[in-house]
Parts: C-alpha cells; sequence; structure tokens
C-alpha cells in the first residue's frame, strides 16, 4: 500500500462569505487504519494432545448494534448547527431523570423519534452544536506566540476565559438595570478587568468517538475533528481548514491500545444557480444604489457654485497655542480684517471671536496656553474692474492676547498681525507679538498690582490703519516691547470658476479675475500683481490674433 501523504497543517483558516451560513455543508470522512481486531488464544482441551491451538474469535456486535467492519469507517454531510447526537448523548437523554432544561426534553424527544425510526444513522461521528455545553479545552491554553517559554500576560489570560457564545439571554425583569452604565470613577483593576474584546460568535463542534469496540460513548475517547465559528460580519473560522488536495488528517490514539485514524473534511455546500447568482446581483445593486440615492439626500444635489468673476474663500482655523508671555490665565480676541472695496462676507458670519482662558504650562524654557479654540468664516471677492490695483489687499488676520489675574482685571500681553495664506491648502502661522510699554518703573508697578497698561485704540495700527490715508506711515516716538507668539493652524479653500476646465479659446479670453488661479501657484501680492499684467498683456496679443470680422469695435467677441 502507497504510503499517505499526511497533512500536517492543523491551523485555523478564515473566510468570509455574503451568503447566509445556514447554507454551509461539510462532509467529514473518517476511517480507521489500524485494527484493533487481535488474534486471542484460547487453550482446548483434548484427549491425549497437551496442545495449545490458536482460535482467532469471531468479534462481537457492539453495544450500538453495528458490527466492527461497520465502524472501520463512516462519512457523514453535517449543516450548520446540524445536531448529530453521540452514544453518550443518546444513553443520557433516554433517562429522563437526566433532562433538567428545556433543551434537554427537547433532544430526550428527538432522540425517541430516532430510536422509534430505526435509530440514528451516524455511529462515531457527531456534532456539538453552539446552544450545547461544551467548551474545549483548546480554547483556554491558546499560545499567542511561538516563544517556547511564553508567559501570558493578564490581558491574554482573561481573553483565555472568554467562552464568546451568542446566547439567547433573557432581559431584566421589570426594567430595573443590574449594573451600572457609567462608572465614573474606574479604578485601574476595573480597567485591567474589561479591557476584553467579547465578539459574539456562534460556535459548532464536528467530533469524533475513536473508542474501541463496545466501548462507544465515554467522555475519554472523544476526539474534535473540526471547529467551526463564525461571528455576524460574515467571517467563517475553520480550524482545521478543508483538506481539499492537501491529504487527509491523523489522530493517534493514546492508550494500551494504539490506533491510527484518518479524516477529511470537504466543503460541499451547493452552488448557487446562474437564476440566483442574477438575481441575488440584482438585488444587491437595488440595495447599493438606495444606498447611494440615501447618501445623496443627507448631501444634497445642488452645488453652489460662485458668481462669474467671484472668488470665494474658506477658512476653518484653529487658534492652537499661545507661549513666552509673562503672566498666566491667557487668552486670545482676534478679528479678520477685509480690505474695503470688492471684499464682503455674509451678514450671518462673524469675523471675530475671543477664545477661553487657559492656564499656562511649562514646556521646556517656556509657558505655553494650549486653546485649541476653532474657528471659521466665509468672504467673497467680487472682481468689477480690471485695474492692477483692484487686487492690491488680501484679508488680514489680527490678534490681541491678553492676561487675567485673581480680582478679575486683565492686561495687555501682545499684539500681532498677519496676512492670511493666498495659496489653498493647510498652513500653521506663527504669529509674534509686541505689547506698547512706557519708560519707568511705575507703569509696569500699575500693571502688576492694579492692572492695565497702554492698549492700541485701533488694532489696525498693528499693522496699517484701516483710516489711514497718508504715503508714508510713521510710528516715531511708539516705544514698544517684544513679548510671546501666537500659533493658529488655517485651512484655506478656494472656490471660482477659473479653476474649471475650459477650453483653449476660453482660456485665452479668461477675465482677469478668471485667471486668479495664479494665487494657488504665488507666494506673495507683489507677485500676482506682476502676473495679472503679463496676463493682460498675453489677453491683447489673443485679441490681436483673431480674425476681424470676430471682434466688434469696442474690442469684445461677437457672438
Amino acid at each position: 500500500m502507497a504510503e499517505t501523504a499526511w497533512n500536517t497543517d492543523t491551523g485555523e483558516a478564515v473566510y468570509r462569505s455574503r451568503d447566509p451560513v445556514r447554507n454551509l455543508r461539510l462532509r467529514v470522512h473518517l476511517q480507521r487504519i489500524t485494527s484493533s481486531n487481535f488474534l486471542h488464544y484460547q487453550p482446548v482441551a483434548q484427549p491425549g494432545k497437551d496442545l495449545i491451538d490458536l482460535a482467532t474469535f469471531t468479534p462481537h456486535p457492539t453495544a450500538s448494534g453495528h458490527r466492527p467492519d461497520e465502524e472501520e469507517e463512516e462519512e457523514v454531510e453535517i449543516g450548520w448547527q446540524e445536531k448529530l447526537f453521540s452514544q453518550f448523548e443518546v444513553d443520557l437523554y433516554q433517562n429522563e431523570a437526566a433532562c433538567q432544561s428545556p433543551l434537554d426534553c427537547q433532544y430526550r424527544q428527538e432522540i425517541v423519534k430516532l430510536e422509534s425510526s430505526g435509530g440514528r444513522k451516524n455511529r462515531r461521528i457527531f456534532t456539538y452544536t453552539d446552544s450545547d455545553r461544551y467548551t474545549n479545552l483548546e480554547e483556554h491554553c491558546q499560545k499567542m506566540t511561538t516563544a517556547a517559554n511564553e508567559v501570558p500576560s493578564f490581558l491574554v489570560e482573561r481573553m483565555a476565559n472568554v467562552r464568546r457564545r451568542r446566547q439567547d439571554r433573557r432581559g431584566t425583569e421589570g426594567g430595573i438595570l443590574k449594573s451600572r452604565i457609567i462608572t465614573w470613577e474606574p479604578s485601574e483593576e476595573f480597567i485591567r478587568s474589561n479591557h476584553v474584546i467579547n465578539t459574539p460568535l456562534q460556535t459548532m463542534y464536528i467530533m469524533a468517538d475513536l473508542g474501541p469496540y463496545g466501548k462507544l460513548g465515554y467522555k475519554s475517547y472523544e476526539h474534535v475533528l473540526c471547529i467551526l465559528k463564525v461571528d455576524s460580519n460574515g467571517v467563517i473560522t475553520v480550524k482545521p481548514d478543508f483538506s481539499g488536495l492537501k491529504g487527509p488528517y491523523r489522530i493517534e490514539t493514546e492508550g494500551e491500545k494504539q490506533e491510527l485514524w484518518k479524516y477529511t473534511i470537504d466543503n460541499v455546500s451547493s452552488l448557487a444557480q446562474p437564476e440566483e447568482e442574477e438575481r441575488e446581483q440584482r438585488v444587491f445593486k437595488d440595495l447599493y444604489g438606495r444606498h447611494k440615492e440615501y447618501l445623496s439626500s443627507l448631501v444634497g444635489t445642488d452645488f453652489e457654485m460662485t458668481a462669474p468673476g467671484a472668488l470665494r474663500l474658506f477658512v476653518n482655523g484653529e487658534v492652537v497655542s499661545a507661549q513666552g508671555y509673562e503672566y498666566d490665565n491667557l487668552y486670545v480676541h482676534f478679528f479678520v480684517e477685509l480690505p474695503a472695496g470688492n471684499w464682503s462676507s455674509p451678514e450671518f458670519h462673524q469675523l471675530s471671536g475671543v477664545t477661553q482662558t487657559c492656564a499656562t504650562k511649562s514646556l521646556g524654557m517656556d509657558n505655553v496656553a494650549y486653546f485649541s479654540y476653532p474657528f471659521t468664516f466665509e468672504a467673497f471677492f467680487l472682481h468689477e474692474d480690471e485695474s492692477a490695483d483692484a487686487l492690491l489687499e488680501w484679508p488680514v488676520l489680527y490678534c490681541e492676547v491678553r492676561s487675567l489675574d485673581f480680582w478679575q482685571r486683565y492686561r495687555v500681553e501682545g499684539y500681532g498681525a498677519v496676512v492670511l495664506p493666498t495659496t489653498p491648502g493647510s498652513h500653521t502661522l506663527t504669529l509674534p507679538t509686541w505689547r506698547p510699554m512706557e519708560l519707568g518703573p511705575v507703569a509696569e508697578l500699575r500693571r502688576f498690582f492694579i492692572g492695565g497698561s497702554l492698549e492700541l485704540e485701533d488694532l489696525t495700527y498693528v499693522r496699517i490703519p484701516g483710516t489711514f490715508k497718508g504715503e508714508r506711515l510713521s510710528r516715531f516716538g511708539l516705544r514698544t516691547e517684544t513679548t510671546g507668539s501666537v500659533t493658529f493652524r488655517l485651512h484655506c479653500l478656494q472656490q471660482s470658476r477659473a479653476f474649471m476646465e475650459s477650453s483653449s479659446l476660453q482660456k485665452r479670453m479668461r477675465s482677469v479675475l478668471d485667471r486668479l488661479e495664479g494665487f494657488s501657484q504665488q507666494s506673495s501680492i507683489h507677485n500676482v500683481l506682476e502676473a495679472f499684467h503679463r496676463a493682460r498683456r498675453r489677453m491683447q496679443e489673443a485679441r490681436d490674433s483673431l480674425p476681424q470680422d470676430l471682434v466688434s469695435p469696442s474690442g469684445t467677441l461677437v457672438s
């Protein structure tokens, strides 16, 4: 006989199926390789002969009523959570006194019905379903690593003791909660004990009774052939994996009479018919379509477009932190100034805000106050003329840092300003600040004891005052002191029809604002203005290159 190629990979395999698990069917084939039929010696007394004859006894029928040669090999097909009774369960549930639960009574009725109809078809192969009171010892002694001397951690021990079964539990009577939903002050032991993943699983064991002839139904001869676990996501875990072309698995029994068994596990689930697959695809397509419509109803179908010749600016910002200031308990007052003229903002949008008061913490040599204060605003730029001065200014962010003492008196810690980024994307800006100061110790003593200090009447004086109309701004005589810095994180978005693709003729004849795409490629307002001057020259050259019958006397295109 050719040597059998055994399958030694007894690890688990994981599958995922969208079909209902009730359609799963397995074929299990069990066969004995070495027999336990031994030759028995029996002395036979014959007159005149002092000899011992060698006799081979014919094996007697087993307690189950089957002959031994019928128990050499067995093959059954098993469905998901299909109950096949063992000889032990048949003997147990025939005794009515052993039935203590409704499930036991149900098993007794099924066994009585089987006995009346000719007995059970299976002999050695049986199953334990998710409802049975059975837990394999391997679930309690699993190793997490390949180390020989593995020391299990506390979490591993807790997970090993979890029997993840999806049992039907009755609700609490009267609606009274048996335990608290929220533990406001959890202890370390509580956190360690409850940090256990308990995903509901349905488990099924395919077993084999490998007892010798006449001794079926003993717990000591039960062996696990296969473990099936299914969770609510359709993940199926099989241990060991389906045999397929990898060869059979082997089992060696222990004891005085060692025997060798081999078995195979094959997936014999019926394949779906082409009509069923087509119907299933239509159902999934309809389901996905309805889900897409549901998401579209949440988002909306109308995409708001900006007006021609307009730029829309969104800023989602955050006041991150402030550091390097003299006193504690800081808060920041900030606002955005829109240049006069073509910039505007919706009425319901606020362009200013005040953070919460935040205590500082030591970070290296500085004291840092973390605000994490979010804000957002929206602004529009409407282009009306094509003069170069129309895009001279960009919105400016101003901030004022103040501190609050124990008596609820505040003092100015610094002023700062920065031009908003002209490029869309994420930006982190650090604004250095300064504050005005007076000479002499009296002003500092007043600031320390009774609060208050020199303040700017117009915060725009930090950069260029809004009321300034001259050509040169002089700050001669203003004494200042450098203080700390404020960190802002800005996420800028720009929306304009200039970013939409168009034909080459439209690209050449776009207005100056439609060339605002240069904003995403320039690093300063001056470079943007130079790009606009070049764009005007290109537009003029493109207009001159067009046939004269397409251009009106005013220089515009004729439709």
